[in-house]
Protein backbone atom coordinates (compact mmCIF):
# COMPACT_ATOMS: atom_id res chain seq x y z
CA UNK A 1 0.00 0.00 0.00
CA UNK A 2 3.12 1.95 0.71
CA UNK A 3 4.31 1.52 -2.72
CA UNK A 4 0.71 2.51 -4.34
CA UNK A 5 0.89 5.63 -1.94
CA UNK A 6 4.22 6.62 -3.64
CA UNK A 7 3.45 6.29 -6.94
CA UNK A 8 0.13 8.21 -6.77
CA UNK A 9 2.05 11.34 -4.61
CA UNK A 10 4.53 11.12 -7.45
CA UNK A 11 2.04 12.03 -10.14
CA UNK A 12 0.37 14.66 -8.09
CA UNK A 13 3.95 15.73 -7.38
CA UNK A 14 4.21 16.10 -11.51
CA UNK A 15 0.95 17.45 -12.16
CA UNK A 16 1.69 20.49 -9.23
CA UNK A 17 5.00 21.11 -11.16
CA UNK A 18 3.53 21.27 -14.70
CA UNK A 19 1.00 23.63 -12.95
CA UNK A 20 3.62 25.82 -11.86
CA UNK A 21 5.71 26.06 -14.41
CA UNK A 22 2.72 26.97 -16.90
CA UNK A 23 2.12 29.87 -15.02
CA UNK A 24 5.69 30.86 -14.40
CA UNK A 25 5.78 30.62 -18.47
CA UNK A 26 2.64 32.89 -18.96
CA UNK A 27 4.82 35.54 -17.30
CA UNK A 28 8.08 34.49 -18.66
CA UNK A 29 6.39 34.69 -22.09
CA UNK A 30 5.75 38.65 -21.70
CA UNK A 31 9.80 38.81 -20.62
CA UNK A 32 11.78 40.97 -23.52
CA UNK A 33 14.90 39.43 -24.82
CA UNK A 34 17.14 41.67 -22.84
CA UNK A 35 15.43 40.27 -19.73
CA UNK A 36 15.44 36.79 -20.51
CA UNK A 37 19.18 36.82 -21.87
CA UNK A 38 19.77 38.66 -18.03
CA UNK A 39 18.72 35.76 -16.15
CA UNK A 40 20.71 33.09 -18.87
CA UNK A 41 23.86 34.59 -18.16
CA UNK A 42 23.46 34.67 -14.36
CA UNK A 43 22.09 30.61 -14.70
CA UNK A 44 25.02 30.08 -16.45
CA UNK A 45 27.66 31.72 -14.48
CA UNK A 46 26.03 29.86 -11.04
CA UNK A 47 26.33 26.86 -12.36
CA UNK A 48 29.59 27.08 -13.50
CA UNK A 49 30.55 28.15 -9.85
CA UNK A 50 29.52 24.61 -8.80
CA UNK A 51 31.42 22.68 -11.50
CA UNK A 52 33.61 20.71 -9.16
CA UNK A 53 31.03 19.85 -6.58
CA UNK A 54 28.72 18.49 -9.03
CA UNK A 55 30.98 16.90 -10.89
CA UNK A 56 32.60 15.07 -7.63
CA UNK A 57 28.62 14.25 -6.22
CA UNK A 58 28.06 12.82 -9.58
CA UNK A 59 30.70 10.54 -9.83
CA UNK A 60 30.37 9.41 -6.44
CA UNK A 61 26.81 8.79 -6.69
CA UNK A 62 26.80 6.92 -10.05
CA UNK A 63 29.78 5.50 -9.71
CA UNK A 64 30.74 6.57 -13.42
CA UNK A 65 32.80 8.48 -14.99
CA UNK A 66 35.68 10.43 -13.17
CA UNK A 67 35.04 13.84 -11.02
CA UNK A 68 37.83 15.79 -13.19
CA UNK A 69 36.27 15.22 -16.23
CA UNK A 70 32.32 15.86 -14.65
CA UNK A 71 33.87 19.29 -13.89
CA UNK A 72 35.07 20.29 -17.13
CA UNK A 73 31.34 18.84 -18.54
CA UNK A 74 29.75 20.94 -16.21
CA UNK A 75 31.60 24.33 -17.27
CA UNK A 76 30.92 23.25 -20.82
CA UNK A 77 26.89 22.98 -20.33
CA UNK A 78 27.35 26.33 -18.70
CA UNK A 79 29.98 28.70 -19.92
CA UNK A 80 30.56 27.42 -23.05
CA UNK A 81 26.51 27.18 -23.66
CA UNK A 82 26.00 30.25 -22.93
CA UNK A 83 29.11 31.59 -25.01
CA UNK A 84 27.11 30.38 -27.87
CA UNK A 85 23.61 30.75 -27.37
CA UNK A 86 23.81 34.51 -25.99
CA UNK A 87 24.03 36.55 -28.99
CA UNK A 88 20.73 34.55 -30.65
CA UNK A 89 17.33 36.40 -30.85
CA UNK A 90 14.53 33.90 -30.05
CA UNK A 91 12.10 36.17 -28.89
CA UNK A 92 10.29 38.74 -30.27
CA UNK A 93 11.07 40.08 -33.94
CA UNK A 94 13.75 37.77 -34.59
CA UNK A 95 14.28 38.57 -38.44
CA UNK A 96 12.75 41.61 -40.10
CA UNK A 97 13.53 42.35 -44.08
CA UNK A 98 12.23 44.96 -44.87
CA UNK A 99 13.44 45.09 -48.84
CA UNK A 100 10.93 41.71 -48.80
CA UNK A 101 8.38 42.55 -46.10
CA UNK A 102 8.54 39.79 -44.19
CA UNK A 103 9.15 39.22 -40.38
CA UNK A 104 9.81 36.36 -38.11
CA UNK A 105 8.59 36.27 -34.85
CA UNK A 106 10.25 33.95 -31.92
CA UNK A 107 7.53 32.57 -29.99
CA UNK A 108 8.29 30.15 -27.06
CA UNK A 109 6.56 26.45 -26.68
CA UNK A 110 5.53 26.30 -23.52
CA UNK A 111 6.00 24.22 -20.94
CA UNK A 112 9.46 21.28 -21.55
CA UNK A 113 9.51 18.08 -20.21
CA UNK A 114 13.10 17.18 -19.76
CA UNK A 115 14.56 13.67 -19.23
CA UNK A 116 17.85 13.62 -17.85
CA UNK A 117 20.73 10.43 -17.75
CA UNK A 118 22.41 8.76 -15.07
CA UNK A 119 25.81 9.16 -17.34
CA UNK A 120 25.70 13.09 -17.38
CA UNK A 121 23.22 14.29 -14.75
CA UNK A 122 24.09 17.48 -13.80
CA UNK A 123 25.93 18.84 -16.89
CA UNK A 124 22.48 17.37 -18.93
CA UNK A 125 20.66 19.85 -16.40
CA UNK A 126 22.46 23.24 -16.89
CA UNK A 127 22.38 22.87 -20.52
CA UNK A 128 19.08 22.28 -20.99
CA UNK A 129 17.96 24.84 -18.40
CA UNK A 130 20.10 27.76 -20.43
CA UNK A 131 18.55 26.63 -24.16
CA UNK A 132 14.86 26.12 -22.60
CA UNK A 133 14.61 29.72 -21.16
CA UNK A 134 16.69 31.23 -23.39
CA UNK A 135 13.64 30.65 -25.92
CA UNK A 136 11.19 31.64 -22.92
CA UNK A 137 9.95 28.03 -21.96
CA UNK A 138 9.59 26.63 -18.33
CA UNK A 139 11.30 23.49 -17.44
CA UNK A 140 10.01 20.75 -15.31
CA UNK A 141 13.00 17.63 -15.17
CA UNK A 142 12.85 13.97 -14.51
CA UNK A 143 16.07 12.82 -13.18
CA UNK A 144 17.28 9.79 -12.93
CA UNK A 145 16.93 7.43 -10.13
CA UNK A 146 20.53 6.35 -10.25
CA UNK A 147 21.38 10.33 -10.27
CA UNK A 148 18.95 11.68 -7.94
CA UNK A 149 20.46 13.46 -5.40
CA UNK A 150 23.06 15.95 -7.65
CA UNK A 151 20.42 16.29 -10.12
CA UNK A 152 18.22 17.35 -7.49
CA UNK A 153 21.28 19.85 -6.65
CA UNK A 154 21.55 21.40 -9.81
CA UNK A 155 18.18 21.72 -10.40
CA UNK A 156 17.62 23.52 -7.10
CA UNK A 157 21.37 25.81 -8.56
CA UNK A 158 19.88 27.09 -11.46
CA UNK A 159 16.35 27.37 -10.07
CA UNK A 160 17.54 29.99 -7.39
CA UNK A 161 19.93 31.76 -10.02
CA UNK A 162 16.95 32.08 -11.86
CA UNK A 163 14.81 33.54 -9.02
CA UNK A 164 17.91 35.53 -8.38
CA UNK A 165 17.52 37.05 -12.12
CA UNK A 166 14.18 37.86 -11.70
CA UNK A 167 12.39 34.68 -13.14
CA UNK A 168 9.11 33.67 -11.58
CA UNK A 169 8.76 30.75 -9.38
CA UNK A 170 8.37 27.37 -11.00
CA UNK A 171 9.99 28.43 -14.24
CA UNK A 172 12.48 25.83 -13.65
CA UNK A 173 11.75 22.43 -11.29
CA UNK A 174 12.00 18.72 -11.07
CA UNK A 175 10.39 15.75 -9.90
CA UNK A 176 11.86 14.78 -6.08
CA UNK A 177 9.40 11.54 -6.35
CA UNK A 178 11.44 9.65 -8.67
CA UNK A 179 9.11 6.58 -10.31
CA UNK A 180 8.10 5.99 -13.65
CA UNK A 181 4.27 6.68 -13.02
CA UNK A 182 5.89 10.56 -12.29
CA UNK A 183 7.73 10.47 -15.63
CA UNK A 184 4.52 8.97 -17.56
CA UNK A 185 2.46 11.41 -15.67
CA UNK A 186 4.78 14.14 -17.21
CA UNK A 187 5.32 13.37 -20.47
CA UNK A 188 1.38 12.79 -21.24
CA UNK A 189 0.14 16.30 -19.44
CA UNK A 190 -1.45 18.22 -22.03
CA UNK A 191 0.47 21.11 -20.45
CA UNK A 192 3.49 19.59 -21.52
CA UNK A 193 4.69 20.84 -25.38
CA UNK A 194 7.66 19.54 -26.11
CA UNK A 195 9.53 16.70 -24.41
CA UNK A 196 13.41 17.01 -24.96
CA UNK A 197 14.69 13.38 -24.33
CA UNK A 198 18.09 12.23 -23.31
CA UNK A 199 18.61 8.37 -21.76
CA UNK A 200 18.08 5.38 -22.46
CA UNK A 201 16.58 3.96 -25.81
CA UNK A 202 13.46 2.60 -23.78
CA UNK A 203 12.56 6.18 -21.94
CA UNK A 204 13.15 7.90 -25.80
CA UNK A 205 10.69 5.38 -27.37
CA UNK A 206 8.03 5.53 -24.57
CA UNK A 207 8.52 9.82 -25.15
CA UNK A 208 7.75 9.30 -28.71
CA UNK A 209 5.07 7.02 -27.93
CA UNK A 210 3.52 9.35 -25.64
CA UNK A 211 2.34 11.40 -28.44
CA UNK A 212 4.06 14.90 -27.09
CA UNK A 213 6.01 16.38 -29.56
CA UNK A 214 9.52 14.94 -28.78
CA UNK A 215 13.20 16.21 -29.52
CA UNK A 216 15.73 13.27 -28.33
CA UNK A 217 19.33 12.07 -28.74
CA UNK A 218 20.01 8.74 -30.40
CA UNK A 219 22.57 5.74 -29.44
CA UNK A 220 26.12 6.14 -30.84
CA UNK A 221 28.37 3.47 -32.23
CA UNK A 222 31.01 6.26 -33.86
CA UNK A 223 33.69 4.57 -36.07
CA UNK A 224 37.18 6.34 -36.23
CA UNK A 225 38.28 5.52 -39.62
CA UNK A 226 42.44 6.14 -39.38
CA UNK A 227 42.72 6.57 -43.65
CA UNK A 228 46.10 5.76 -45.11
CA UNK A 229 47.06 9.65 -45.40
CA UNK A 230 46.59 10.00 -41.56
CA UNK A 231 48.67 11.82 -39.09
CA UNK A 232 48.75 8.11 -37.13
CA UNK A 233 50.21 9.82 -33.85
CA UNK A 234 48.08 12.03 -33.68
CA UNK A 235 44.94 10.08 -34.42
CA UNK A 236 45.71 7.82 -31.96
CA UNK A 237 46.20 10.37 -29.42
CA UNK A 238 42.73 12.01 -30.40
CA UNK A 239 41.03 8.49 -30.30
CA UNK A 240 42.35 7.86 -27.09
CA UNK A 241 41.81 11.41 -25.96
CA UNK A 242 37.88 10.98 -26.44
CA UNK A 243 37.24 7.74 -25.86
CA UNK A 244 39.04 7.77 -22.12
CA UNK A 245 37.27 11.19 -21.42
CA UNK A 246 34.97 10.65 -18.56
CA UNK A 247 35.76 7.16 -19.38
CA UNK A 248 33.55 6.49 -22.47
CA UNK A 249 30.46 7.78 -21.14
CA UNK A 250 29.24 10.59 -24.17
CA UNK A 251 27.61 9.05 -27.27
CA UNK A 252 29.66 10.64 -29.53
CA UNK A 253 32.54 8.71 -28.15
CA UNK A 254 34.37 6.06 -30.52
CA UNK A 255 33.29 2.70 -30.60
CA UNK A 256 35.33 0.99 -33.36
CA UNK A 257 38.45 1.80 -35.05
CA UNK A 258 38.83 0.97 -38.69
CA UNK A 259 42.34 1.07 -40.56
CA UNK A 260 43.54 0.51 -43.89
CA UNK A 261 45.90 -2.92 -44.49
CA UNK A 262 49.05 -1.01 -45.00
CA UNK A 263 49.04 1.52 -41.99
CA UNK A 264 47.82 -1.65 -39.69
CA UNK A 265 51.25 -2.13 -38.27
CA UNK A 266 52.37 1.26 -37.56
CA UNK A 267 48.78 1.99 -35.62
CA UNK A 268 48.96 -0.45 -33.86
CA UNK A 269 52.41 0.18 -32.61
CA UNK A 270 51.44 3.50 -31.74
CA UNK A 271 48.39 2.51 -30.03
CA UNK A 272 50.25 0.35 -28.28
CA UNK A 273 52.29 3.26 -27.40
CA UNK A 274 49.94 5.54 -25.88
CA UNK A 275 48.25 2.46 -23.52
CA UNK A 276 46.12 0.67 -26.09
CA UNK A 277 45.69 -2.73 -24.73
CA UNK A 278 44.71 -5.76 -27.60
CA UNK A 279 43.18 -8.43 -25.89
CA UNK A 280 43.62 -12.36 -26.99
CA UNK A 281 41.12 -13.96 -28.03
CA UNK A 282 40.16 -15.37 -24.83
CA UNK A 283 40.16 -11.72 -23.10
CA UNK A 284 37.89 -10.49 -25.27
CA UNK A 285 35.67 -13.29 -25.24
CA UNK A 286 35.21 -12.90 -21.50
CA UNK A 287 34.91 -9.20 -21.76
CA UNK A 288 32.45 -9.39 -24.58
CA UNK A 289 30.33 -11.56 -22.26
CA UNK A 290 30.40 -9.06 -19.31
CA UNK A 291 29.68 -5.89 -21.84
CA UNK A 292 26.27 -6.85 -22.81
CA UNK A 293 23.14 -8.36 -20.79
CA UNK A 294 21.17 -11.31 -21.77
CA UNK A 295 18.18 -9.26 -23.62
CA UNK A 296 21.05 -7.59 -25.82
CA UNK A 297 21.18 -4.06 -23.19
CA UNK A 298 24.48 -2.62 -22.71
CA UNK A 299 25.62 -3.84 -18.93
CA UNK A 300 25.03 -0.58 -16.58
CA UNK A 301 27.79 -2.47 -14.38
CA UNK A 302 30.44 -1.25 -17.13
CA UNK A 303 29.39 1.84 -17.72
CA UNK A 304 31.94 4.68 -17.29
CA UNK A 305 34.69 2.01 -16.12
CA UNK A 306 37.90 2.51 -16.66
CA UNK A 307 40.01 0.00 -18.53
CA UNK A 308 41.97 -1.06 -15.12
CA UNK A 309 38.26 -1.77 -13.02
CA UNK A 310 36.76 -3.41 -16.85
CA UNK A 311 39.78 -5.89 -17.46
CA UNK A 312 39.36 -6.84 -13.42
CA UNK A 313 35.50 -7.78 -13.69
CA UNK A 314 36.34 -9.76 -16.45
CA UNK A 315 38.76 -11.80 -14.98
CA UNK A 316 42.13 -11.02 -16.26
CA UNK A 317 44.94 -8.18 -15.07
CA UNK A 318 46.56 -5.58 -17.75
CA UNK A 319 49.81 -3.44 -17.03
CA UNK A 320 48.86 -0.03 -14.72
CA UNK A 321 49.22 2.00 -17.72
CA UNK A 322 46.88 0.66 -19.89
CA UNK A 323 43.97 3.48 -21.22
CA UNK A 324 41.58 1.80 -23.55
CA UNK A 325 41.13 -2.31 -24.25
CA UNK A 326 41.19 -3.35 -28.01
CA UNK A 327 39.43 -6.61 -29.68
CA UNK A 328 40.43 -7.16 -32.82
CA UNK A 329 37.77 -8.23 -35.20
CA UNK A 330 36.10 -9.22 -38.41
CA UNK A 331 32.26 -9.63 -37.59
CA UNK A 332 29.75 -7.03 -37.50
CA UNK A 333 26.06 -8.12 -35.85
CA UNK A 334 23.86 -6.74 -33.41
CA UNK A 335 25.27 -9.95 -31.06
CA UNK A 336 28.86 -8.32 -31.31
CA UNK A 337 29.21 -5.94 -28.46
CA UNK A 338 32.67 -4.86 -30.14
CA UNK A 339 30.16 -3.65 -33.27
CA UNK A 340 28.08 -1.95 -30.93
CA UNK A 341 27.63 1.24 -28.64
CA UNK A 342 30.08 0.47 -25.47
CA UNK A 343 29.99 3.69 -22.89
CA UNK A 344 33.48 2.29 -21.38
CA UNK A 345 37.08 2.52 -23.05
CA UNK A 346 36.76 -0.58 -24.92
CA UNK A 347 37.10 -0.86 -28.85
CA UNK A 348 36.63 -2.96 -31.68
CA UNK A 349 39.20 -2.53 -34.38
CA UNK A 350 38.66 -4.05 -38.07
CA UNK A 351 41.62 -4.36 -40.38
CA UNK A 352 40.61 -3.48 -44.37
CA UNK A 353 42.52 -4.19 -47.60
CA UNK A 354 41.74 -0.40 -48.42
CA UNK A 355 39.88 2.92 -48.36
CA UNK A 356 36.96 0.99 -50.23
CA UNK A 357 36.65 -1.78 -47.89
CA UNK A 358 37.14 0.64 -45.05
CA UNK A 359 34.07 2.58 -46.29
CA UNK A 360 31.81 -0.64 -46.74
CA UNK A 361 33.26 -1.78 -42.55
CA UNK A 362 32.15 2.53 -41.71
CA UNK A 363 28.36 2.01 -43.51
CA UNK A 364 27.92 -1.93 -41.59
CA UNK A 365 28.92 -0.79 -38.90
CA UNK A 366 26.65 2.69 -38.57
CA UNK A 367 23.53 0.58 -39.72
CA UNK A 368 24.25 -2.16 -37.04
CA UNK A 369 23.73 0.54 -34.16
CA UNK A 370 24.15 4.68 -34.19
CA UNK A 371 23.28 5.40 -37.60
CA UNK A 372 22.65 9.10 -37.83
CA UNK A 373 24.37 9.83 -35.18
CA UNK A 374 28.04 10.85 -35.58
CA UNK A 375 31.74 9.18 -37.37
CA UNK A 376 35.39 10.61 -37.17
CA UNK A 377 37.77 10.54 -39.57
CA UNK A 378 41.68 10.92 -39.55
CA UNK A 379 43.12 11.95 -43.10
CA UNK A 380 44.97 14.51 -45.04
CA UNK A 381 43.21 14.02 -47.97
CA UNK A 382 40.36 16.80 -48.33
CA UNK A 383 38.74 14.23 -51.18
CA UNK A 384 37.97 11.56 -48.53
CA UNK A 385 36.65 14.40 -45.98
CA UNK A 386 33.82 15.47 -49.33
CA UNK A 387 32.99 11.71 -50.36
CA UNK A 388 32.48 10.56 -46.26
CA UNK A 389 30.24 13.95 -46.11
CA UNK A 390 28.38 13.22 -49.05
CA UNK A 391 27.61 9.38 -48.52
CA UNK A 392 27.83 8.35 -45.04
CA UNK A 393 24.40 7.79 -43.23
CA UNK A 394 25.41 10.20 -39.80
CA UNK A 395 24.79 14.07 -39.12
CA UNK A 396 27.84 14.76 -37.72
CA UNK A 397 31.33 13.81 -39.27
CA UNK A 398 34.33 14.75 -37.27
CA UNK A 399 37.81 15.20 -38.68
CA UNK A 400 40.97 15.11 -37.29
CA UNK A 401 39.58 15.81 -33.17
CA UNK A 402 38.69 13.42 -30.77
CA UNK A 403 34.92 12.38 -30.95
CA UNK A 404 33.59 12.57 -27.43
CA UNK A 405 34.46 16.72 -27.55
CA UNK A 406 33.93 17.29 -31.35
CA UNK A 407 30.47 15.95 -31.47
CA UNK A 408 29.70 17.89 -28.67
CA UNK A 409 31.18 21.15 -30.43
CA UNK A 410 34.00 21.40 -27.25
CA UNK A 411 36.37 21.18 -30.07
CA UNK A 412 34.72 21.93 -32.97
CA UNK A 413 32.84 24.80 -33.98
CA UNK A 414 29.71 22.76 -34.29
CA UNK A 415 26.85 23.94 -31.93
CA UNK A 416 27.82 23.03 -27.78
CA UNK A 417 25.00 20.78 -26.41
CA UNK A 418 24.26 17.61 -25.07
CA UNK A 419 21.51 16.28 -26.92
CA UNK A 420 22.46 15.27 -30.23
CA UNK A 421 19.84 14.66 -32.79
CA UNK A 422 20.28 11.37 -35.16
CA UNK A 423 17.23 12.87 -37.53
CA UNK A 424 14.62 10.73 -39.72
CA UNK A 425 17.07 7.82 -40.55
CA UNK A 426 18.14 7.33 -36.49
CA UNK A 427 14.36 7.50 -35.37
CA UNK A 428 14.29 11.27 -34.03
CA UNK A 429 12.63 14.29 -35.16
CA UNK A 430 15.91 16.36 -35.04
CA UNK A 431 19.27 15.93 -36.69
CA UNK A 432 20.77 19.16 -34.75
CA UNK A 433 22.79 19.63 -32.11
CA UNK A 434 19.68 21.04 -30.45
CA UNK A 435 19.44 24.57 -29.66
CA UNK A 436 17.44 27.64 -28.41
CA UNK A 437 16.17 27.33 -31.88
CA UNK A 438 15.10 24.05 -31.68
CA UNK A 439 12.74 24.84 -28.65
CA UNK A 440 10.63 28.08 -30.33
CA UNK A 441 8.13 28.57 -33.04
CA UNK A 442 8.43 31.43 -35.88
CA UNK A 443 5.76 33.38 -36.42
CA UNK A 444 5.78 34.68 -40.02
CA UNK A 445 4.55 38.15 -40.85
CA UNK A 446 4.43 39.00 -44.41
CA UNK A 447 2.75 42.59 -46.48
CA UNK A 448 0.68 42.16 -49.29
CA UNK A 449 2.95 42.89 -52.15
CA UNK A 450 1.15 41.39 -55.15
CA UNK A 451 -2.33 41.33 -56.26
CA UNK A 452 -5.07 38.96 -57.95
CA UNK A 453 -4.24 41.04 -61.05
CA UNK A 454 -0.83 40.11 -60.70
CA UNK A 455 -0.76 37.03 -60.01
CA UNK A 456 -3.11 36.42 -63.04
CA UNK A 457 -1.48 35.56 -67.13
CA UNK A 458 -1.14 38.32 -69.39
CA UNK A 459 -4.25 38.52 -71.14
CA UNK A 460 -4.07 38.11 -74.80
CA UNK A 461 -6.99 39.01 -77.32
CA UNK A 462 -8.82 35.81 -78.63
CA UNK A 463 -9.06 35.93 -82.48
CA UNK A 464 -11.87 34.35 -84.10
CA UNK A 465 -10.79 33.21 -87.50
CA UNK A 466 -13.84 31.90 -89.71
CA UNK A 467 -13.41 29.29 -92.33
CA UNK A 468 -13.11 30.17 -95.62
CA UNK A 469 -16.29 29.17 -97.32
CA UNK A 470 -16.35 26.08 -100.06
CA UNK A 471 -18.20 26.08 -103.14
CA UNK A 472 -19.60 23.14 -103.40
CA UNK A 473 -19.14 21.42 -107.02
CA UNK A 474 -21.94 20.46 -109.11
CA UNK A 475 -22.61 17.05 -109.00
CA UNK A 476 -21.94 14.36 -110.97
CA UNK A 477 -24.47 14.21 -114.26
CA UNK A 478 -23.19 10.09 -114.46
CA UNK A 479 -22.24 8.26 -111.32
CA UNK A 480 -19.27 7.52 -114.13
CA UNK A 481 -18.54 10.82 -113.97
CA UNK A 482 -17.70 10.69 -109.88
CA UNK A 483 -13.92 11.68 -109.85
CA UNK A 484 -14.02 8.52 -107.33
CA UNK A 485 -13.46 5.73 -110.23
CA UNK A 486 -10.66 7.76 -111.78
CA UNK A 487 -8.29 7.62 -108.99
CA UNK A 488 -5.92 4.76 -108.02
CA UNK A 489 -3.54 3.75 -110.87
CA UNK A 490 -3.83 0.21 -108.99
CA UNK A 491 -7.30 0.15 -108.92
CA UNK A 492 -8.77 -1.63 -112.26
CA UNK A 493 -12.15 -3.01 -111.21
CA UNK A 494 -13.85 0.08 -113.25
CA UNK A 495 -11.10 0.96 -116.14
CA UNK A 496 -13.29 -1.08 -118.46
CA UNK A 497 -16.37 0.70 -117.93
CA UNK A 498 -14.71 4.08 -119.23
CA UNK A 499 -13.51 2.59 -121.71
CA UNK A 500 -16.99 1.10 -122.96
CA UNK A 501 -18.32 4.28 -121.89
CA UNK A 502 -16.03 6.87 -124.09
CA UNK A 503 -17.18 5.37 -127.42
CA UNK A 504 -21.21 6.23 -127.09
CA UNK A 505 -21.29 8.62 -124.88
CA UNK A 506 -24.59 7.53 -123.36
CA UNK A 507 -25.48 5.04 -120.67
CA UNK A 508 -28.36 2.73 -121.10
CA UNK A 509 -29.82 0.72 -118.39
CA UNK A 510 -28.92 -2.95 -120.66
CA UNK A 511 -24.86 -0.92 -120.89
CA UNK A 512 -25.16 -0.52 -116.88
CA UNK A 513 -26.48 -4.40 -115.79
CA UNK A 514 -24.09 -5.71 -118.22
CA UNK A 515 -21.13 -3.78 -116.53
CA UNK A 516 -22.43 -4.36 -113.20
CA UNK A 517 -22.53 -8.28 -114.04
CA UNK A 518 -18.89 -8.11 -115.89
CA UNK A 519 -17.53 -6.81 -112.94
CA UNK A 520 -19.02 -9.12 -110.33
CA UNK A 521 -17.72 -11.95 -112.34
CA UNK A 522 -14.28 -10.63 -112.36
CA UNK A 523 -14.29 -10.00 -108.33
CA UNK A 524 -13.02 -13.04 -105.84
CA UNK A 525 -15.73 -13.43 -103.07
CA UNK A 526 -13.27 -11.93 -100.73
CA UNK A 527 -12.80 -9.08 -102.01
CA UNK A 528 -16.02 -7.24 -100.80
Amino acid sequence: MNELDRDLSSRQQARELVRKAKSAQTQFAMFTQQQIDKVVEHIARQAAQHAEALGRMACEETGFGNWQDKTLKNQFASLQVFAAINAMKTVGIIHEDSAKQVMDIGVPLGVICALVPSTNPTSTIFYKTLIALKAGNAIVFSPHPGARQCSLRAIEIVAQAAAEAGAPAGIVSGLSLLTQEATAELMHSKDISLILATGGEGMVRAAYASGTPTISGGPGNGPAFIERSADIKQAVSDIITSKTFDNGVICASEQSIIVERCIYAETRRELEAQGAWFMNPDQAAKMAALLLRANGSINPQVVGKSAQVLSNMAGFSVPPTTQVLIAEQTEVSRANPYAREKLCPVLGMYVEEDGHHACQRVVELLTNEGVGHTLVIHTRDQQVVRQFSLEKPVHRILVNTPAALGGIGATTNIMPALTLGCGAIGGGSSSDNVSPLNLINIRKVGYGVRSMTDLRPPQTPITTVLPEAVTASPSPASIFDDARFKQGADDQRFNHVATETASTGDVSSQQVERIIRQVLAKQSPATF
